[in-house]
């Protein structure tokens, strides 16, 4: 007898489902974004903005720069793992290079919040997004500063935590790209621009171009697991 909390036919588990969807409908973010946003307006305009948003290189700059702060500290954590105590150096220094590319990545991701921030799903689980990835800097930072105190053993434990936190904050930012949306599409490559590939263009078979062509079905599939109805008010 099939449960609903089965996956073998590709659904979401019935428990993260709700996860996500509370977050979704939980209005007690909408004050804080209301404060938020118009630094995110004061960064999305003007020439920075283009910068910001990717527009010189086709597509969203967010993105890329993750991999920069999450590569370090990933590297640092399985060098703690596995490296001994000879890798020590090595690690401290990664988990540094990683917080130094932390506000960088942090204005891009803002700035593409702002651009997604009228969908009230992608505006509250945005900040809890925004707010996993400070409790996951904070760790590391306080990681690098034990390390630099000479206790490793706490900088590794620390570090662990950090990963951890990270990867529940990866996993929300996976979720507003790749189900919901947030910071898809073509940006400053076509004259005319290119339509934006959301779950709504999708369903509705909006091409890339803006055209009737239809999105590749490897769009659909990544949100097969989670409706794509209306968003909450």
């Amino acid at each position: 007898m099939a449960t609903t909390n089965r996956t073998a036919d590709g659904h979401v588990p019935e428990g993260l489902r709700s996860f996500l969807h509370t977050l979704e409908g939980d209005p007690r973010t909408d004050a804080l974004s209301e404060r938020v946003k118009p630094i995110a307006e004061q960064l999305n305009a003007g020439p920075q903005g283009a910068l910001l948003r990717g527009q010189h290189i086709g597509h969203a700059l967010h993105p890329l720069l993750t991999n920069l702060p999450l590569g370090c500290w990933t590297a640092a954590n399985l060098l703690d793992l596995l490296g001994g105590r000879r890798s020590a150096p090595a690690a401290q220094r990664l988990i540094g290079l990683g917080l130094l590319m932390v506000p960088p990545t942090a204005v891009t991701g803002l700035v593409d919040w702002d651009q997604d921030a009228h969908d009230p799903r992608i505006r509250r689980v945005g900040l809890v997004h925004a707010a996993a990835n400070i409790v996951a800097t904070g760790l590391y930072l306080a990681s690098w500063n034990a390390r630099r105190s000479g206790s490793r053993g706490r900088g590794i434990v620390l570090g662990l935590l950090g990963g951890g936190v990270a990867s529940v904050s990866g996993y929300l930012g996976g979720h507003l790209s790749f189900a919901r949306g947030s910071g898809q599409g073509a940006r400053g490559l076509d004259e005319h621009g290119a339509a934006r590939v959301t779950p709504d263009t999708a369903a509705a078979g909006i091409g890339l171009e803006g055209t009737d062509d239809a999105v590749p079905d490897a769009v659909g599939a990544a949100m097969s697991g989670i409706d794509v109805t209306d968003p909450p008010a």
